[in-house]
């Protein structure tokens, strides 16, 4: 009799990354995709083999990570992404999130949540509440129509996810580990509990989470699908799909209707203009002047990077000001241009840490749907802003309460891909239901949970973010680009995932390869810091800071020297960190060349074409 999959695979041990794995960085010169899912980078693999380019590659990997990670992503979210066209060298993006529902109101919310007047109070992450409409659908059709080669087809992009929701895949270790934690949650979420369980007889009720090893298949996400890219938009925002969604909701007492579906359909995901910051601090010019190997190279020119981001109601702003704040900081003397052997000492992390914080307290106010209230966002990049907020950093010691400035003219979690092809296009990517499986709520027949982005609004009348009908919330997910500003051409594509942990994977990963001169795997490899548990703390702007097993115990004696509340987290809680994805590009004789990494948090790789 054979041995089942948790007899030989007992991965079930919470430890993670027991000990040290190394990794090579990998290179490729007709693509590459990196993610967290071996498996959905190979569906990604498959349609850039087939003739497709970054951005369809990019929309098949997000569908598979919903099957094999829906703990982190799926179909009942959001999405945002950017796009780099190599023939016109411009960054484009598309904001795919959805919108509250058009019946609600701030009063009815508050209602719902049970708060009385003057009490403060949020939208639960648990709540039906805190559903809203998803733009994922929405997004990805409208990724491979704008931005798409037109070589293959929707239903091509989506097939790679319709096999491994039909035939079966085996869990990854991490995504059992993630799906083992919910697996309450997702029962006593909603009657449809079952859709994305795994059917055991002797489990409660027949079915349980799925352990790592073991084969798992969702054939009604893998139905969905087939919807989708056999009718378009009208495959998931009408018809049995859209019913479904709407009578679980309404029927838990949420107020998202067939109205709302149609309407985010109709109007269709948002191309918006990313916004960037030349960043030169550091010395990265003289980095920049050489390659991979650290020898010259005339590939790369010597003038700094620009960073790319998604605009508001994306959270990109606060890696972007943290950047220029820390510049402002090293033109200034205020902090020193640092050497490796400063990389993730006391100096260089209490610089990080509260560059990030002041990021942050203007982020958290000012951040919502920019087609609702007016966001200052260039207003908050600008050097003379950013040199104004610079004042506020003690080189000795922690900030305290932080609040947010006044730029000029104001009137007021998730998985990451990169993907790249041979054409030199890439495409930085990022789908999300927020926390875990969001509310862990299933629509019936439908294979897939709806995400809590809703629970990103504020509830505090006079806030910028405040719930509205028919609004975007904050958003934490954030895709980034680096672009070479002599010329334009594309340098990196990476991000972070991971909520309000995603600008502060941004920037010091940005720095482990530009100012510390890590590859592009060493650069996801090493410890990172994380204030606030990646999400904001309550009457204070991200207060503690977590620092991962890695950085010395002497660094954090003198970080709470400094006043700053100070934890080391090991093993399995180092989650808590991210999960990044790089993959930098060059050229040579003619040919772009990519070196990409795969976080070690994850299950994922970096996968060749």
């Amino acid at each position: 009799m054979p041995l089942n999959a948790s007899a030989i695979y007992p991965s079930s041990d919470p430890e993670f990354i027991s000990y040290p794995s190394r990794r090579s960085v990998v290179h490729s010169a007709n693509g590459m995709v990196a993610c967290t899912q071996p498996l959905a980078a190979q569906a990604g693999q498959r349609i850039l083999r087939a003739g497709g380019n970054a951005a369809d590659a990019a929309v098949a990997v997000a569908a598979a990570l919903n099957m094999t990670e829906p703990s982190s992503t799926g179909i009942g979210g959001d999405m945002f992404c950017l796009f780099y066209n190599a023939k016109t060298k411009k960054v484009e993006a598309m904001n795919g999130s959805g919108r509250s529902s058009g019946t609600g109101s701030l009063e009815q919310m508050r209602e719902d949540m049970g708060l009385k007047a003057g009490e403060k109070g949020t939208i639960l992450m648990t709540s039906v509440h805190s559903v809203t409409v998803p733009g994922a659908a929405a997004g990805w059709v409208d990724t491979v129509e704008k931005f798409g080669s037109g070589k293959v087809s929707l239903k091509d992009v989506l097939t790679p996810a319709i096999e491994l929701g039909e035939e079966g895949f085996p869990v990854s270790e991490l995504a059992s580990a993630f799906w083992r934690a919910s697996e309450e949650t997702i029962r006593h979420a909603s009657p449809n509990f079952g859709e994305m369980l795994k059917t055991d007889p002797n489990a409660k009720g027949g079915k349980r989470a799925p352990r790592a090893g073991e084969l798992m298949s969702n054939p009604t996400l893998a139905n969905t699908f087939r919807l989708l890219a056999k009718q378009g938009k009208p495959g998931f925002y009408q018809g049995t799909v859209a019913k479904e969604l709407v009578k679980v909701v309404q029927d838990l007492g949420g107020h998202i209707t067939l109205e709302d579906l149609k309407y985010h359909a109709d109007t269709g995901t948002e191309p918006t203009e990313p916004v960037s910051l030349k960043f030169n601090g550091q010395n990265i010019g003289a980095v920049q002047s050489k390659g991979l190997d650290g020898q010259p190279s005339q590939s790369t020119p010597a003038h700094g990077v620009e960073i790319w981001e998604h605009p508001p109601n994306g959270q990109g702003m606060v890696a972007l000001m943290a950047l220029g704040i820390l510049e402002e900081l090293e033109k200034t003397g205020v902090i020193r241009t640092f050497t490796e052997k400063d990389h993730n000492g006391a100096e260089y992390l209490h610089a990080v840490i509260e560059a990030l914080r002041i990021g942050f307290a203007d982020a958290t106010w000012f951040v919502t749907d920019s087609n609702v209230v007016k966001v200052p966002t260039k207003e908050m990049i600008a050097r003379p802003y950013l040199a104004e907020r610079a004042k506020l950093f003690d080189p000795k010691k922690s900030s305290n309460r932080l609040t947010h400035g006044s730029p000029a003219h104001n009137q007021c979690d998730t998985v990451y891909l990169a993907t790249t092809d041979n054409e030199g296009n890439g495409c930085s990517f990022i789908n999300s239901n927020f926390g875990g499986f969001g509310t862990c709520i299933i629509p019936k027949g439908c294979g897939f949970t709806l995400q809590n982005r809703g629970a990103g609004f504020s509830l505090d009348e006079g806030h910028p973010n405040v719930y509205a009908p028919g609004k975007r919330p904050y958003h934490t997910i954030i895709p980034a680009m680096l672009t070479n500003p002599d010329d334009g051409t594309l340098h990196t594509v990476y991000g972070v995932m991971g909520g309000f942990m995603q600008p502060q994977g941004h920037v010091q990963v940005l720095l482990n390869m530009l100012a510390f001169k890590y590859n592009p795997q060493a650069a996801l490899d090493a410890p990172r810091i994380c204030i606030g548990a990646g999400m904001p703390d309550a009457g204070n702007v991200f207060h503690r800071v977590y620092l991962e097993d890695g950085i010395g115990e002497d660094v954090a004696e003198t970080l709470r020297g400094m006043g700053h509340d100070v934890e080391i987290v090991k093993g399995f809680e180092r989650g808590l960190f991210g999960r990044g994805q790089v993959i930098r590009c060059h050229v040579e004789d003619g040919r772009y060349v990519y070196s990409a990494g795969s976080d070690p948090r994850g299950d994922g790789a970096a996968i060749p074409v």
